[in-house]
């Protein structure tokens, strides 16, 4: 409980709005976390890493941030689908995996969406707040973090493809 009172108020801190020295140091290994499908099974993140680029974005439905880069986000997402895999986790601050499973449907998200059901992969990834985009090479390396509605994720997806 201390924990998620914690990651709450990390999450409602105010973003910025570039690249910062928050979160995972670039050029750290990405960390193992486990996380829950909307249907309730779990899934490490491990087994998405080290196999191709992969980008995490922590997000919620209530996130101003997340909801203005998700016009930006999802054309990109569809683009370079099958050259890096982008998968949103939803904190679980505020949140509940209905909210999130009827949000994803209705704005037809390509990717995976995964619920942080115990805020594993928010401490593991050191997350500071929502909007926060991991961008991880195909050797499992951090290669960018940044939080904040107007990242420029065509710099994002440079950082991890060769």
């Amino acid at each position: 409980m201390i924990r998620h009172v914690a990651l709450a108020a990390i999450l409602a801190a105010p973003a910025l709005s570039v690249a910062q020295d928050t979160g995972l140091p670039v050029g750290s290994a990405a960390p193992a976390a486990v996380v829950q499908t909307l249907d309730g099974k779990d899934v490490d993140l491990s087994t998405y890493i080290g196999k191709g680029p992969v980008i995490l974005e922590f997000w919620a439905t209530w996130c101003p941030n997340c909801r203005e880069l998700e016009p930006h986000m999802l054309p990109i997402a569809k683009q370079y689908a099958g050259q890096v895999t982008w998968i949103v986790i939803a904190v679980s601050v505020n949140e509940s995996v209905a909210r999130v499973k009827k949000y994803a449907a209705e704005h037809a998200f390509p990717m995976p969406v995964f619920y942080d059901t115990h805020g594993d992969a928010s401490g593991a990834y050191e997350a500071p707040a929502t909007s926060y985009i991991v961008a991880i090479d195909k050797a499992g390396k951090v290669r960018y973090t940044g939080v904040g509605g107007d990242q420029d994720l065509m710099a994002v997806i440079k950082a991890v493809l060769p």
